[in-house]
């Protein structure tokens, strides 16, 4: 059960607990200094406990002994509830043990109660910045350009040495398609956390499905079977402004061919490129009027 608070009550001093004389070691004594200010530097983990909370007593030495073992990626500082009111107040505190991680002066993840030391090291996989963010923004901005042989040499060795950074394999995914489908693919399946990631996996899905229908032969006949054929070809070589005037065109003639594929193709192409890219900006309109035509 995680204890709640109701009205935060001031207190004394942290109590510090028989049989752990480190319990105040990341203990904190201003909290602009200590998590706010610190934290540009390093992300800053911040344990809001107070003396008289159990749960807190059993996270507690979890969160100090991941400190002390990855303390060149990020810090704990302990935030007594009892001592620090307004802080806690602050940051919508309500339950605790109520972990939060803050990046750059703010706070960018948390969770609550004591959660087993598994959980929180999975909890801090997904939550920690990576300490290649500079260099998959860059990749993402090759990207942009499709620049992808450039992107893929930034993003393999981060997917190497990271397999959990799912924002560079997102990325990797992106850059490995035309060159090599298949891996690119399964790629995109091992992306499980970030809408923005997912967007960039499932595209990558439509493609590599499309790409299989067509070398399969599995293209229903009908009057737009010859443009459809041209649209793929045109996608599956990159060619994405050609690829959505075709596409598009065969929604207008005939709007479920192949189980909508022309339309789910479009949406693909859009969500691979960005909806800032400016083929997308510039397609996006026609696109949107032929679902109404």
């Amino acid at each position: 059960m995680i204890p709640r608070l109701g009205g935060l009550a001031t207190g004394g001093p942290p109590v510090v607990s028989a049989g752990r004389p480190d319990a105040m070691s990341h203990e904190i004594t201003d909290f602009q200094r200590d998590v706010i200010e610190r934290s540009r530097s390093i992300p800053v983990l911040v344990d809001f406990w107070a003396p008289w909370c159990g749960p807190c007593r059993v996270l507690g030495p979890t969160l100090e002994r991941l400190a002390e073992s990855q303390r060149d990626r990020w810090v704990l500082a302990k935030v007594n509830t009892e001592v620090h009111v307004e802080e806690a107040r602050r940051y919508g505190v309500q339950s605790i043990p109520n972990v939060k991680l803050f990046v750059d002066g703010a706070p960018v993840n948390e969770f609550v109660g004591a959660l087993p030391e598994a959980m929180v090291q999975q909890w801090l996989k997904k939550a920690l910045p990576s300490k290649n963010s500079a260099r998959v923004e860059e990749a993402r901005v090759l990207l942009h350009d499709l620049k992808y042989a450039q992107a893929r040499e930034v993003l393999e060795p981060i997917v190497a040495g990271e397999p959990d950074n799912d924002r560079a394999k997102a990325l990797l995914a992106k850059a490995l398609f035309f060159s090599e489908p298949d891996r690119a693919r399964a790629m995109a399946d091992s992306v499980d956390h970030g809408p923005e990631n997912h967007e960039i996996a499932e595209a990558i899905r439509v493609f590599h499905a499309l790409g299989r229908d067509v070398t399969s032969g599995h293209v229903p006949d009908a009057a737009v079977k010859p443009l459809f054929l041209e649209a793929a070809a045109d996608l599956l070589a990159g060619r994405f402004d050609h690829a959505l005037a075709k596409f598009t065109e065969v929604i207008r003639e005939d709007r479920y061919y192949h189980d909508d594929t022309a339309r789910k193709a479009c949406i693909a192409i859009f969500k691979f490129l960005g909806e800032d890219h400016p083929i997308t900006l510039n397609r996006r309109r026609e696109f949107n009027r032929s679902l109404f035509r």
